[in-house]
C-alpha cells in the first residue's frame, strides 16, 4: 500500500500506461489489486476482466515499475521537505523538482541543498570570498591579482584568515566550481555528452599478467563505447577490476582527453557565460573550469556512469538468468515413472537412488566402477539388481565428474539386458549439493547420507523439474552467468517471481506437492504450506478444495488467492483437478444446465462443449476472458502448458574433448542461453558454444529467438581447442569447419558491438576491441567466467 496523495498516483498510473501501451484504467485497476494483496499469477489468470487482459509479462513489468516510482515520489517528497525546512524553496525550484521524471535529475537539483561535510567552498565563504568569486565572474575585465589583494587579512591562523592572494584567488576558485559543479542543467548536459561519446577503457594493473588472470586477457587493452558495452563484456570489465586485474576508466579517448581545453571544460565555459577575450580575469576563469570539471564534475560523473553501465549490465544478466530458469523449471517431466538416480563419482564411487512413480525414496547404493577399484561388473550387477527388483523405467545420470564414464557404464547395462526396456538421460546436477546439505533435505531424509541425497534430487529432478528445484535456491540451479557479480537483492526477487509464475503456471497437486512447493503456489508462504503439509499428514489427503479453508491461518483471501492454483486430482468434485476457481463453478453449473449435461459428461469432452458461446454466459462479474478460460479448461481440464519429454542421445565413442573433430554432426541439449549465444551440452564434460551468428541461418537479435535452454539441438563443431577446453559449434549445418567469424556469421550481425574479427569499428570513437581468431575465439571473447 502507499500513502501518496491521489494526484501523485494519477501521475504514477498515466506515465505507467504510457510505457506499457496500454489504457490508463487497465494499469489503476492492476495497482488497486496488487495494492489490496493480490499476486501477479491470480491477477493474470483469474481477473482478466478488471485489468483488460493484462498477461503476467506486462504485470511484472508494471510491479518494478510502480515500485520504482512510488520510491521516486518518496523521496522528490523528502527533498521538498528539505529545501523548504532550509528556507530556500523557492517557486522555480519547487517546479524544477516536481517536473524531474528520474531520481538522477532529483539529485542534481537536491545537490546545491543537500546537508554534507565542510567543504573547501564553505570555508571559503566563511572568510568573506563569495564577493571576490561573483566580482570576478561578473567583470572579467578586472585583475584577479588586484582584486584578491583586498581580500588579504595577512592572519592565516585565525577563523577567516586569508594569508596572501594566492589564497584568496584558491577560495574564490573553490567557489566557483562548487557552483558551477552543482548546476542541475549543466549536470546534465555534461553527462548526456559523457555518455553518448564516452570510451570505457581498460588495461592491466602492474604485475597482473600471470597466467591465473588468463581469463582477463582480452581486457588488458580494451576500449569501447560506453552505451554500445553489451552486458556480458561490462561485467567482465568489472569482475576485472574487483580482482585488481584491470584498470577501468571512462574518457573521450585519448586525443580529445588530452586537448586543451578539454571539450567538457569549454562546455562548462559556454554554461556560465565564460569566454576567452584576453581580458585579465579570462585565463584565470579558464581555469576555474578546468579545476571544475577535472576535480570536482569528472570523478563525480565517471563514477555515476560506470555504475549506470554497471547497473544495466547487471539488470540485463539477470534477465537472462530469469529466461534460462524460466526454460529450466517449464522443461518437459518425464513423468510418474520409476527413476534410478546416479549421482558419479570416482574416488568415492557413484551413488545409486532409486524412487517410484510418485518420488518416494525405495532403495540406495553405492557402487565403484571407476578409479580405484574399477569394479566394472559388481557396478553392472548392482544396477541390474535395482533396475530389475524396482522396475526402473528411466535412469537418471549427473553431469559431473565422471558423468561419461558413468553413462557408458549404464549403456553396457542396456546392451546387456535390452529387456529391461531402460532409457538414460544426462541430467544437470547443478545445486543438487546444495540441496543435499540443506535443512529441507535433512528433515526429509534424516538418516541417509548427504552425499546420497544428491541421487535422489538427481533422480526426482527428471520426473518433475520443477516439483524439485524449487527446494534449492534459484542461484544455485547454474542457469546465469556473472550472478554472484549482480544485485543479490534484485536478482533474488526476479528470481523468485520466474519460480512462482512457473509453479502456478503448472498448478500443483496439493495431497503430494512438497511444503517448498506449495511456498510458491500464489498467496501461500513457507508457514502455510508446512500448515497444509503438517494438516494434510494429519486428517489424511484433501477431498476438495473447500477442505482447506479447515487449514490452521488459511483465511479467505488467501483462499481466494490459492485455490485455483491448487489441484485435487483424486476428489468429490472433479473441477477441484482444473484450473477453474471455485469462485467461478456456478458459472460451470449453467453450462451443464444450458446443455443439459453432468460434468463427468462434458470434462475432457470437446464434443460435449460443440456449439457453446461463452458471451451466453457471461455477465458483469464473469465476463468474456473468464468464460472463454472455463470452456477451455472444460476441453483439457488440467492441462500441462511444458512440452512433451524426449531425450538427446550422445555419441557413441564421443566422451572427451580430445574425441571431437571439426565438421562432427552432433545431438545436444542447450544447458544455458547468453547474450552472446548459447551453450550446448554434447556429451564431452565441457559445453559447447553456438556463437549468436552460428544459431540460424537469419539475422538473430536475441538468442531466446532461437533456442532456450532444456531444448535438443543438432549442432556442428567447427573448431576445438583442447588445451583451454574451448568448444566452438554452429547450428547452420551447411556451414564448414575454417570459416572466420565473420563468414561463419556475418561478423557481430546480432548487434552485440564487441569484438570481431578485422578489428572493425560499430560502436563509434577510436575503439580497440579485443584480439579475435576465427569463429570461436570471437564467440569465446565474450566468456568470461
Amino acid at each position: 500500500m502507499s500513502n501518496l496523495p491521489a494526484s501523485v498516483l494519477q501521475k504514477i498510473v498515466s506515465l505507467i500506461a504510457a510505457e506499457l501501451s496500454v489504457q490508463p484504467r487497465q494499469v489503476a485497476a492492476a495497482v488497486g489489486l496488487l495494492d489490496e494483496g493480490a499476486t501477479v499469477p491470480f491477477i493474470a489468470r483469474y481477473r482478466k476482466e478488471v485489468t483488460g487482459n493484462l498477461d503476467d509479462t506486462q504485470l511484472r513489468n508494471l510491479e518494478e515499475r510502480l515500485l520504482y516510482l512510488r520510491d521516486m515520489e518518496d523521496r522528490r517528497a523528502t527533498i521538498l521537505a528539505s529545501i523548504e525546512e532550509q528556507g530556500k524553496l523557492t517557486d522555480e525550484l519547487r517546479a524544477a523538482i516536481e517536473a524531474a521524471e528520474t531520481k538522477q535529475t532529483l539529485e542534481d537539483l537536491y545537490l546545491p541543498y543537500k546537508p554534507k561535510r565542510r567543504t573547501r567552498a564553505q570555508i571559503a565563504r566563511e572568510c568573506g570570498l563569495e564577493p571576490l568569486a561573483q566580482a570576478l565572474l561578473a567583470d572579467p575585465t578586472l585583475d584577479p591579482q588586484a582584486e584578491a589583494a583586498k581580500y588579504v587579512n595577512g592572519n592565516p591562523t585565525a577563523d577567516g584568515g586569508v594569508p596572501d592572494v594566492k589564497a584568496a584567488l584558491d577560495g574564490a576558485r573553490d567557489i566557483l566550481s562548487e557552483q558551477f559543479g552543482e548546476t542541475a542543467e549543466l549536470l546534465g548536459k555534461l553527462r548526456e555528452h559523457l555518455w553518448t561519446n564516452g570510451l570505457v577503457s581498460s588495461s592491466v594493473m602492474e604485475g597482473k599478467e600471470t597466467a591465473e588472470e588468463e581469463k582477463f586477457r582480452d581486457y588488458y587493452q580494451y576500449s569501447e563505447t560506453i552505451r554500445t558495452v553489451p552486458s556480458h563484456r561490462a561485467l567482465a570489465l568489472f569482475r576485472g577490476r574487483n580482482a585488481g586485474v584491470l584498470m577501468v576508466k571512462l574518457g573521450l579517448g585519448e586525443e580529445q582527453d588530452a586537448m586543451v581545453p578539454h571539450p567538457c571544460e569549454g562546455m562548462i565555459a559556454r554554461h556560465v557565460g565564460i569566454e576567452n577575450r584576453n581580458r585579465p580575469a579570462d585565463k584565470w576563469l579558464a581555469d576555474v573550469c578546468r579545476w571544475c570539471w577535472r576535480v570536482k564534475v569528472q570523478p563525480h560523473i565517471e563514477t555515476e556512469l560506470l555504475t549506470q553501465l554497471r547497473e544495466t549490465a547487471e539488470g540485463e544478466a539477470i534477465k537472462v538468468f530469469g529466461r534460462n530458469l524460466h526454460e529450466l523449471l517449464l522443461a518437459a517431466p518425464a513423468g510418474p515413472k520409476s527413476v534410478m538416480g546416479i549421482d558419479p563419482g570416482i574416488r568415492t564411487g557413484c551413488k545409486i537412488a532409486v524412487v517410484d512413480h510418485t518420488g518416494k525414496l525405495l532403495e540406495t547404493a553405492t557402487i565403484y566402477p571407476h578409479e580405484p577399484r574399477r569394479d566394472w561388473n559388481g557396478s553392472l550387477a548392482t544396477l541390474a539388481r535395482l533396475a530389475e527388483q524396482h522396475n526402473v523405467a528411466l535412469c537418471s545420470i549427473g553431469n559431473g565428474t565422471a558423468s561419461r564414464e558413468t553413462d557408458k557404464l549404464v549403456q553396457d547395462l542396456m546392451k546387456n539386458l535390452p529387456e529391461l526396456k531402460l532409457t538414460k538421460i544426462v541430467v544437470s546436477e547443478a545445486g543438487a549439493s546444495v540441496y543435499s546439505a540443506s535443512e529441507l533435505a535433512a528433515k526429509e531424509f534424516p538418516d541417509l547420507d548427504v552425499s546420497l541425497r544428491g541421487a535422489v534430487s538427481i533422480a526426482r529432478r527428471l520426473q518433475d523439474p520443477l516439483a524439485e528445484l524449487v527446494k534449492i535456491d534459484p542461484k544455485s540451479i547454474g542457469v546465469g552467468q556473472y550472478q554472484h557479480d549482480v544485485n543479490q537483492r534484485e536478482l533474488a526477487r526476479a528470481l523468485d517471481a520466474v519460480v512462482e509464475d512457473c509453479v502456478n503456471a503448472v498448478g500443483v497437486d496439493v495431497n503430494t506437492a512438497s511444503a517448498p512447493l506449495l511456498a510458491r503456489v500464489s498467496g501461500l508462504n513457507s508457514v502455510l504450506a508446512r500448515n497444509i503439509v503438517d494438516f494434510r499428514d494429519a486428517n489424511g489427503a484433501f477431498p476438495n478444495r473447500d477442505a482447506l479453508k479447515k487449514v490452521p491461518r488459511l483465511g479467505d483471501k488467501t483462499f481466494e488467492q490459492a485455490a485455483g492454483f491448487l489441484r485435487i486430482n483424486t476428489g468429490d468434485n472433479p473441477l477441484d483437478r482444473s484450473s477453474v476457481h471455485p469462485e467461478a463453478y456456478p458459472v460451470v453449473q449453467k453450462i451443464l444446465e444450458h446443455i443439459k449435461k453432468g460434468l463427468p459428461d462434458v470434462m475432457g469432452n470437446r464434443e460435449a462443449l460443440r456449439g457453446v458461446s461463452a458471451q451466453q454466459f457471461a455477465d458483469d462479474k464473469f465476463g468474456l476472458p473468464t468464460v472463454r478460460d472455463i470452456l477451455t479448461e472444460l476441453e483439457k481440464p488440467g492441462r500441462d502448458p511444458r512440452p512433451e519429454f524426449k531425450t538427446a542421445t550422445f555419441q557413441e565413442g564421443v566422451e572427451d574433448v580430445k574425441d571431437l573433430q571439426p565438421g562432427m554432426i552432433l545431438e545436444g541439449v542447450v544447458t544455458n542461453v547468453a547474450a552472446f549465444g548459447a551453450f550446448v551440452d554434447i556429451g564431452v564434460h565441457q559445453d559447447g558454444l553456438v556463437h549468436i551468428s552460428a544459431l540460424s541461418t537469419k539475422f538473430v537479435k536475441d538468442a531466446h529467438e532461437v533456442v532456450k535452454a532444456g531444448q535438443i539441438v543438432k549442432v556442428k563443431v567447427m573448431e576445438v581447442d583442447v588445451k583451454r577446453n574451448r568448444i566452438g559449434l554452429t547450428m547452420r549445418l551447411d556451414d564448414e569447419p575454417g570459416q572466420t567469424a565473420a563468414r561463419v556469421g556475418g561478423g557481430e550481425r546480432s548487434g552485440d558491438r564487441g569484438p570481431r574479427s578485422g578489428g572493425g569499428n560499430r560502436g563509434g570513437g577510436n575503439q580497440r576491441q579485443p584480439e579475435t581468431q576465427g569463429a570461436m575465439a570471437a564467440a569465446f571473447a565474450k566468456l568470461k567466467r
